[in-house]
């Protein structure tokens, strides 16, 4: 996927995302949500947590050469450790404590994904950022696993709300193609699923039934582990 589309799916899937959360009452930002012990008001922070590491990346000097793509980037090292894990979710409390107010909190989402926004449209095509687990990325790789994250987080808060999914096709087709490959990607059309429902199905938010299980099978689909 190119440099332009991966920045167009970021641009529409956060707007998405933006619109989703403006306006929920107190009660709803302290919801819990599936990925425990975050609440939606803590995973928003997550969310603009994960974003907000580009402008630093941008700020220093590029790498050189790009190292890994974003399907590297999900290999099973040390960043998915206990340990990682354990400062990630304080880190993202930490995020959503500062605004005072859920209304401030879906404030501080906007403004930091419309700064990232900007910041890497500004960039050439063939830009690459170094990541703080020390990967040489293209910057249009890294942002595709930013797109994942808003995308598929955005799933987990819309079930943690009880509405429909916000997924937009860009963003769809991009993380279905993170997953599959841009070869097999098709072959998810094949399953006659919503692509919310497959991203649901393929992250291991909803299991696969039996008859699922062997439609996935003879189809030959081998989705990557996030994680």
């Amino acid at each position: 996927m190119g440099h332009d589309q991966v920045l167009e799916a970021f641009q529409l899937e956060c707007g998405a995302l933006g619109d989703a959360v403006a306006g929920l009452s107190e009660a709803e930002w302290d919801l819990p949500t599936r990925c425990t012990p975050w609440t939606v008001r803590d995973l928003l922070g997550h969310v603009c947590v994960v974003i907000d590491w580009l402008p630093a990346m941008l700020d220093v000097p590029e790498p050189g050469e790009a190292e890994i793509s974003a399907v590297e980037y999900y290999r099973p090292d040390d960043r998915f450790s206990p340990q990682t894990n354990g400062k990630r979710i304080a880190l993202a409390r930490d995020r959503a404590a500062r605004p005072a107010d859920g209304a401030a909190c879906a404030e501080d989402f906007a403004a930091t994904w419309r700064r990232v926004d900007r910041l890497c449209r500004a960039q050439a095509g063939g830009r690459t950022v170094r990541t703080r687990h020390g990967d040489a990325m293209l910057l249009s790789e890294f942002v595709l696993t930013r797109v994942v994250e808003v995308a598929v987080h955005g799933l987990d808060l819309a079930d943690a709300l009880g509405r429909e999914a916000w997924l937009t096709p860009a963003a769809g087709d991009a993380v279905t193609e993170l997953l599959l490959g841009p070869e097999h990607a098709p072959a998810a059309d094949q399953l006659g699923w919503s692509r919310s429902h497959f991203l649901r199905k393929a992250t291991g938010r909803e299991p696969l039934d039996e008859a699922e299980a062997a439609q996935v099978e003879r189809l030959g689909i081998r989705w990557l582990a996030l994680g």
